[in-house]
């Protein structure tokens, strides 16, 4: 039976074809021969059928935000299920089924509307799914556990034998190992992910809290007291430093507690130096929506490496970073995230690929550079913030353990490792049994074993 493509089918001379075609990074552009957007399951098992029928190279996309442009490629064809958008909430058994093409400010809105949360990142345009698929971590991250903690079943479109597609359920009953391997290794390895059951949390209000500092004097001193405080301090409260050539900023929130309470708890570095001071009470929704930055105003390229720390940064390494720091091109920064609490207590039922529950924080070297939509930048403004994050991420490698796929490292030497650890050699076996052909392949793929 000769397979066919449904859905919308956007290709090359389309009205469309070039918002179709681009991701959230400019930095990356590709020509797809076609770009199929999902009305539903059938369409995205249509796609894959066609996609091995024809012998033709397809990406899976869903946000569209993949840092290293890899949800996209050229001639070959796109099958994009951000249309996949549903939320329904069970309120008794504490869990939601959502499309996968929710982005996670909708999610975040999906679920509010009745009361709950679920772990997400911070920006709320990306994908929930790739940011899931991945571990997915944020200001609820110390409290409830990485995204992918979280995930209970996912509809999965795999591969099957004949040389098609076939749409099958991962959960405890159902080819758990599967399950496994999507909890932290799910993007674009296995099968493309239509639909995910998570564990939600009742959640009826929370502190948001921004502290931001002029200039970096006191950055060591500050970074040093978050270090050892943030990972520590009462795993309702998460927090995340932000780090900018000419300041820095402290955001944290507290899940269900007083403005006092995440003042006394954020006291350690809120005591470095005079920081300006700014405190939000209110529902996850509201908070959420709020510190948003409209993707229209965010610059038009990106590049960030990922780095895990598992050891406080001794005093030469914070030296280092406000090093780079001071000599920072415009549009360069460095960002962290703390860890410990639930995600380093609480695995879930049947374990997740995920292998950093050992890490303090998380750490990254960025930049962002050239507007949305103006005039493309020149090829020496990019090579100097490439270069700043290049110099600045290897300065680092030295007291770093580990990195993250979902801003993955390119040109990394051994990059399975460092985003699976000791779980690679179970996660090829699991690529072999669902993907034996290797049919869901890109730069940074599992292989089969």
């Amino acid at each position: 039976m000769t397979a066919v493509l449904t859905g919308r089918v956007v290709r090359p001379g389309d009205s469309y074809y070039d918002e179709a075609s681009r991701g959230w990074n400019h930095f990356f552009t590709h020509k797809p021969a076609a770009v199929v957007f999902a009305h539903d399951t059938g369409d995205v098992v249509n796609a894959l059928a066609w996609a091995r029928e024809q012998g033709v190279p397809f990406r899976v996309r869903s946000g569209g935000h993949a840092l290293e442009g890899w949800s996209g490629l050229d001639d070959g064809i796109v099958i994009d299920v951000s249309g996949l958008k549903s939320v329904a909430i069970d309120a008794a058994a504490q869990t939601a089924t959502v499309g996968a093409g929710l982005n996670q400010m909708e999610a975040v809105i999906g679920l509010g509307t009745a009361g709950f949360v679920a772990p997400t990142g911070t920006e709320g345009s990306v994908g929930l799914t790739g940011a899931t698929l991945g571990g997915g971590f944020g200001l609820l991250t110390r409290i409830y556990g990485m995204a992918s903690d979280n995930l209970l079943s996912a509809e999965v479109v795999v591969a099957s034998a004949d040389g098609g597609a076939e749409v099958v359920t991962a959960d405890e009953q159902n080819n758990p190992d599967l399950l496994w391997a999507l909890r932290g290794a799910g993007n674009g390895n296995f099968g493309i992910v239509t639909s995910l059951t998570y564990q939600i949390h009742p959640l009826a209000q929370a502190v948001y809290i921004v502290a931001t500092w002029t200039g970096i004097d006191n950055l060591e001193a500050a970074i040093e007291a978050w270090q050892r405080s943030a990972p520590y301090v009462d795993n309702r409260i998460t927090s995340q430093l932000e780090i900018e050539g000419g300041g820095f900023a402290l955001h944290a929130a507290l899940a269900s507690g007083s403005e006092a309470e995440a003042l006394q708890l954020l006291s350690p570095v809120l005591s470095i130096g005079s920081p300006d001071i700014v405190v939000q009470d209110g529902s996850w929704p509201e908070i959420y929506s709020d510190f948003q930055i409209p993707i229209e105003v965010d610059p038009a390229n990106w590049k960030f490496n990922s780095q895990f720390m598992t050891e406080p940064l001794p005093p030469e390494a914070l030296r280092i970073i406000g090093a780079f720091m001071a000599k920072a091109p415009a549009g360069c920064n460095y960002f962290t995230n703390a860890f410990g609490g639930a995600v380093r207590t609480n695995e879930p039922s049947g374990g997740s690929a995920f292998a950093h529950r050992d890490a303090l924080y998380y750490a990254e070297p960025g930049a962002g550079w050239g507007v949305r939509g103006g005039a493309p930048t020149s090829d020496e403004e990019a090579a100097t913030v490439l270069g700043w994050v290049a110099e600045f991420s290897e300065a680092m490698a030295p007291y770093v353990n580990g990195a993250y796929v979902n801003v993955p490292n390119l040109g990394m030497a051994d990059w399975e490792h460092a985003y699976w650890g000791p779980n690679v050699e179970r996660l090829r076996k699991i690529k072999a049994a669902y993907d034996p052909d290797n049919v869901f392949c890109y730069e940074q793929s599992i292989p089969p074993a």
